[in-house]
Order: C-alpha cells, then structure tokens, then sequence
C-alpha cells in the first residue's frame, strides 16, 4: 500500500512538473509572439505604402527644366562658395534648396516598375542636370578670385566608404519617404541625396576651371558611385514593396522590356557590390596603416618620425605600401625586420611593404645635409672671428701699453727739467676699496735728493701733484714721497 501511495505521489508531481514547463512554453511564446508583432508594426512599411501616388510623384520628378533647373543653377552656385571658402555651413544651406534627386530616384525605380520611356526620360534628364551644374560650377570658379584648393574640395576628390553609405542610406531614407501615405515631400527630402551628389559636381566644375584633369576625374568618380548606389536603393526599395509592373499590350515587348530592366539591374548590382567590397577594405586598410604608425613607428625615439611626409597607398590592393621618413639617428636594421614582421599582426597588412626612409634614401636628405654643412661652416667662421678677435685684442693692448710707456717716459722727463731734486719716478694703479666702492687710483711715488729738507721736499710735492693733476686730466690722483 504504501509503495502505490509512493507511486501516486511521484506520478502527481511529474504531472505538475510538465504542466509547468508547458505554461513557461506557452508563456514565452506567447511574450515572443508579442515582441515581434510590436517590432512588425513598428518597421513595416508596406502597408503604409500608397504606391499610385508614390508612383505619379517619383515620374511627375524626372523632368528638369524650368524653376527647377533655375533651382538647380543657385544651389550649386551657393555649394561653390561654400566650398571655396570652406564653410560646412553654407554648403548645407545649398543643399536645402537642391533639386537632384527627380531624375536620379526615377532612374532606380524606372528600372524597378520596367518602365523604358521613364527610364529614357530619367537618363537624359540625369545628363541635362549634371552638364547645367558642372558648366554653373565652372563660370563660377572661373570668375572667382579664389583658386586655392580647399580642404572640402579635396576632400570630394575620390571616393570613401562613408560616402557610399552616405549615398545608400540617403537613398533609402528618400524612398521610403516618398512611398509613405500622406506625405508632403519637400525640397528637404532631398538633402541627403544632395549631400552625395552637389559638393562633387561642384568639385568636378573646380577641376575643370583650373584645369586639373586629377580633381576633375575623382570627383566625377565620386559622383557616379553615389548616383549608382542611389539609384540601386530605390530599386530594391521598390522591388521589396512590390510596385506594379507597368503593363505593355504586345507581350513580346513586355518580356523585352523585362529582360531589359534586369540586365541593368544585374549590371549595376554586381559592379555595386563589389566596389562596395573594395572600399570598405581600403578602409580597413587606412584605419589599420594609421595605429600601425601610430604605435610603432611614432613611439621610436632614437629618430624623429616625419608625419607630413608618411605616405600611406592602399593601390587598389596591389602591393599596399606605407612609406615613412625618418630624421636622425641611423635606425638598425634588426629594429626595421621586427617592424616588418610586426605588420603581420594586422589583418589588413598582411600583404603590405613597408618602406622606411631615412638620412641618405630620404627626399629630405639633401635639406639636412645643407644644414649640417651650414652648421659647420658657421662654426668654422665663428672659430675664426673668436681669433681673429683676440689677436686684435693683444694687438691692442701692446699698442696702449707702448703707449704709456712713451706717455710715462715724456712725462718723466718733463718732471726732471721742472723738479731737479727728483731723483725717481715710479707709477702705478692701486685699487682702492672702503668695503662698498672700489676705485682705481693712478699713483705717483716720487724719490727725492736726500739732500733737500722736509719743509721744502712737502711744498714741492703738492705742486707736483697739482701740475701731475693738470697735466694728465685726472682730479682723482694720488702722489707721494718714499724716502
């Protein structure tokens, strides 16, 4: 008995046990179900789509001319200036009132709908638009005073990652706009386009008004990538919210048609993708060429790293370099082989040269030659002048002691015609201190006839140094007798 009530009981608890589980299963399927219905309703787009309207906006855009082309010529002028004078500002506010995206959007949906005449209509639109905004950016740097390239020029020079994703996503968030029911769309909608497309044409009217075919070709490069990716956008964009297909009678043209719109949607696809690839590994590299430089190179102290002239070429990933100047002490070649094997701790510079330049192979070595060849010479002529200075000096005091001895011998004489009794004539400078001045006193001492007595020896000693006085200029003299 007791064993079936041990039984009953164990059996009662597996039963609770698994009615348990079964509710913490429906419970969290029932929470799971909750968060994604929440996350549905909160990223869905398509049942907010009024894709007829959405359609005659997008189509009712391509066309530029007029008002719009009026627009088009005082924005990029605005652009101009800001870019000139590099003001982010200024470039902004051109931005607000541009026009780019019609023909540039009914491209990738044109593509999308199989709409050829639309797609006619967005090409040649697209053309007319880029030729008005190069030719306006041209007149303007050609009247311009101004000719200095600009940092935010240069910097629309060839393209980065951040300008593909800056193009990706402004496309997207146009697109959606665009599609959402309700929406008034406003030249605002825009300014994500035209911060991927203005500054490069801008920048491609620059390289033609000072004629430099480099700055022309990268920002015209910078502006087909982003006009691509823009358009590749709105194509998936409309594909994912199934826009209707425009609907053609002769079914042979139809199928055509479709296979049209898909070749260009590969063509352009396929190319995107790995362009895309491409730059976001010369990303990777720069970012990881720059710490490598930075922890490596810059923290060696025995030589002084040049940072201006450390050049750093990704090469479209054919033999990637890092070039870097050195100035100072000879760097061993031990310290440059750990530098090299330290590059195959990065991921991205694996495959990397370094190349280190420094005294004799570097493009300042000449400068520094000059200097130290300028320094020596300097002190060579400073060693020269420091003789040349001392000869002068001795040369100098041999001339003034000539000539006070020929002083002293005149005035020597002068005093045995006037004072017979004098039988010699000592001189000197005593230096004379009370312990707060010093002085320099030019002493006399005066040697007399034995024979002459005190009295007069004293009298004839204070007219001496009265006429010693007069003679020599001097109020401060001292004369005295040493016998």
């Amino acid at each position: 008995m007791e064993d079936n009530k041990d039984k009953t009981s164990e059996n009662a608890e597996n039963n609770a046990s698994s009615e348990s589980s079964e509710k913490v299963k429906d419970s969290l399927k029932e929470s799971f179900g909750s968060i994604k219905h929440f996350l549905y309703e909160l990223l869905d787009i398509a049942n907010d789509t009024d894709k007829d309207a959405t359609t005659e906006a997008i189509l009712k855009d391509i066309p530029f001319k007029g008002h719009t082309a009026w627009i088009l010529i005082f924005s990029i002028i605005i652009a101009s200036i800001g870019l000139n004078v590099s003001s982010t500002a200024v470039v902004i506010g051109a931005m607000l009132i541009s026009p780019l995206m019609g023909p540039i959007v009914g491209l990738g949906f044109s593509v999308a709908i199989n709409d050829v005449d639309s797609l006619r209509r967005s090409l040649i639109n697209l053309g007319v638009m880029v030729g008005l905004s190069l030719l306006t950016a041209f007149l303007y740097f050609q009247l311009s005073p101004l000719t200095q390239l600009t940092p935010e020029l240069e910097a629309r020079t060839y393209p980065t990652i951040l300008d593909v994703l800056i193009a990706i996503f402004g496309g997207l968030a146009l697109i959606i706009a665009k599609a959402k029911r309700g929406t008034i769309i406003t030249v605002i909608s825009g300014v994500a386009i035209a911060t991927a497309l203005m500054p490069p044409l801008c920048t491609a009217g620059y390289g033609l008004a000072v004629w430099d075919l480099s700055i022309f070709g990268g920002a015209m490069y910078l502006f087909t990538i982003n006009t691509i990716f823009i358009a590749l956008t709105t194509f998936l964009v409309s594909k994912f919210l199934r826009f209707p297909l425009v609907k053609y009678a002769n079914s042979l043209r139809r199928k055509r048609i479709a296979q049209i719109a898909s070749s260009i949607a590969v063509i352009v696809i396929i190319p995107s993708i790995y362009l895309f690839y491409n730059l976001l590994k010369e990303s990777y590299f720069t970012n990881d060429a720059n710490t490598f430089v930075q922890r490596e190179l810059e923290n060696y102290k025995q030589s002084f790293l040049q940072k201006n002239s450390t050049v750093i070429s990704y090469n479209s990933g054919n033999g990637p370099t890092i070039e870097a100047s050195f100035l100072g002490k000879e760097i061993p070649k031990e310290v440059i082989t750990l530098w090299k094997d330290k590059l195959k701790n990065y991921t991205y510079l694996e495959d990397t040269e370094l190349k280190v330049l420094q005294n004799e192979n570097s493009e300042n070595f000449d400068q520094l030659k000059y200097m130290v060849e300028l320094k020596k010479r300097d002190s060579l002529e400073l060693a020269m002048s420091k003789a040349e200075i001392e000869e002068l000096r001795y040369e100098l005091r041999t001339m003034q002691r000539s000539n006070r001895i020929v002083k002293f011998d005149r005035l020597v004489q002068e005093i045995q015609l006037n004072y017979g009794d004098v039988t010699e004539v000592s001189f000197a400078d005593v230096i004379k201190s009370n312990f707060e001045d010093m002085d320099t006193i030019p002493t006399f001492s005066i040697k007399w006839n034995a024979e002459i007595d005190l009295e007069e020896k004293e009298m004839k000693l204070s007219k001496l140094k009265e006429w010693l006085s007069y003679k020599l200029s001097l109020e401060n003299i001292s004369v005295q007798s040493i016998n």
